[in-house]
């Protein structure tokens, strides 16, 4: 990888996209720590550091924004909302016969799409934004309120200026995105949310010095941690082994073409492959099992200290992120998910209708109906694995850091397959815009 990047900067017109990628990310993080006004941003600090104790969808979201949510900075939603978005929009292309029309379409329907994915994404910024405005106003820590106008004209400008702040900052963000896959490399979209996710990793690194420090002033009580950080760093770079793995993983289903004359040319004959990804779905099904299961945690915390005991206590803390019924339907929904975004994906019908049009054939197996069982069967296996793998990459910090104690180590699996899948995926660009460029043509 380190090469790639190396010999991509040996390149004039790379090294301009490179760093006009890094002159993006300087803006985003820069825009990340500059507080929208009217809020108390030393309340807001302590306020924020008891939504990290209660992990809930804000301290999800403070995550992916890199920051800047606890900082209510100005690109505080971050890209959330464009991704959420896209799901929407890519869910409804399935659903919706018009949407389905248009993406077939070619590059002019994929224009239109994009076009409803951006405004649908300010259309949920807006709602967000709204959502964390009221949040903050309703909000105060030790008696001092997060929002400094709550009366009056005021509290109506300031609510105005800090909802309008939000949203145009998510807009930029999303405009940002743009503009790095237009003049930069990489997906500009996944270039910003990696961003996000290694700005949080300095955090992360003085924990590590919190449980060390705490071992050197009193061995007899932390002297575990002597072990345990260690062994946190040889899982951290196992677990990072075992995602490029998968991602570079496929199951390959055989296709033969068979021989036909064309006036005086023969065509066809030759033996190629259907590749299957076993991570086909990406980090999509963890995202959407957390969406749904960080609910009740965020419930529990908005109500505060008012269910202290009973079954509603139990409920909730069942459903945090260190209880056994959160982990166990973390699993299963990861499966289920994983397997709903395999359906949308692949069309086992769709695909043998094109190799019986095209001439081609699975050896062993007879065209139409049989072919399509014999895909789906196989579909079924490889999203089996990549969702198996899946769920451990999202419980394994889970479980590291319920038996050791040290959760504020663990890295989340959403996290940890954007780090690597993004990487992966800007590399490839990388090697392939300098083959393109490296190649002569058929002049020389």
């Amino acid at each position: 990888m380190f090469k790639t990047i190396k010999n991509a900067w040996a390149i004039p017109d790379l090294r301009k996209k490179i760093l006009f990628t890094l002159f993006i990310i300087f803006i985003s993080r820069l825009g990340a720590v500059v507080t929208v006004p009217f809020l108390n941003t030393t309340a807001l600090k302590g306020l924020m550091s008891q939504v990290y104790s209660a992990g809930t969808a804000l301290s999800y979201l403070d995550t992916l924004s890199g920051g800047a949510f606890a900082y209510a900075g100005l690109f505080a939603m971050g890209v959330t909302p464009y991704i959420n978005s896209s799901i929407v929009v890519e869910l409804l292309t399935v659903a919706i016969p018009a949407l389905e029309r248009m993406a077939k379409e070619g590059e002019e329907g994929r224009k239109r799409l994009g076009a409803i994915t951006r405004y649908v994404a300010v259309l949920l910024a807006l709602m967000q934004a709204i959502f964390y405005f009221f949040y903050l106003h309703n909000s105060s820590y030790q008696g001092t309120p997060i929002v400094k106008y709550n009366s009056g004209w005021q509290q109506v400008f300031a609510g105005f200026v800090i909802i309008l702040a939000f949203t145009a900052g998510s807009t930029l963000m999303m405009w940002l995105g743009e503009q790095i896959n237009q003049f930069g490399v990489g997906n500009g979209i996944s270039i910003l949310l990696f961003a996000g996710i290694v700005s949080r990793l300095p955090h992360i690194l003085n924990s590590i010095s919190i449980f060390w420090n705490a071992a050197n002033q009193d061995p007899a009580s932390y002297g575990k941690y002597y072990f345990l950080v260690p062994l946190f760093f040889v899982m951290f770079i196992v677990m990072m082994w075992v995602v490029v793995f998968m991602y570079d993983s496929e199951h390959r289903i055989p296709v033969q073409y068979a021989k036909r004359v064309v006036g005086r040319k023969m065509y066809g004959g030759q033996s190629t492959h259907i590749p299957i990804k076993v991570g086909l779905s990406g980090v999509m099904p963890i995202i959407f099992a957390s969406s749904i299961l960080i609910i009740p945690s965020t419930i529990d915390f908005f109500l505060g200290d008012r269910v202290k005991t009973g079954f509603w206590r139990s409920f909730f803390d069942a459903f945090s992120t260190t209880g056994w019924i959160y982990c166990i339907l973390y699993f299963f929904l990861i499966i289920v998910f994983a397997y709903f975004y395999m359906s949308i994906q692949y069309n086992p019908i769709e695909m043998a209708n094109n190799l019986r049009q095209s001439n081609g054939t699975i050896p062993g197996i007879r065209p139409g109906k049989p072919t399509s069982d014999y895909i789906a069967k196989v579909l079924s296996k490889v999203t089996f694995v990549g969702a198996l793998f899946l769920a451990f990459i999202a419980l394994f910090p889970i479980i590291f850091g319920a038996a050791t104690g040290m959760r504020t180590l663990s890295i989340g699996g959403t996290s940890l397959l954007i780090l690597v899948g993004v990487a992966l995926e800007t590399v490839q660009q990388l090697e392939s815009q300098m083959m393109m460029r490296h190649y002569k043509g058929f002049l020389d």
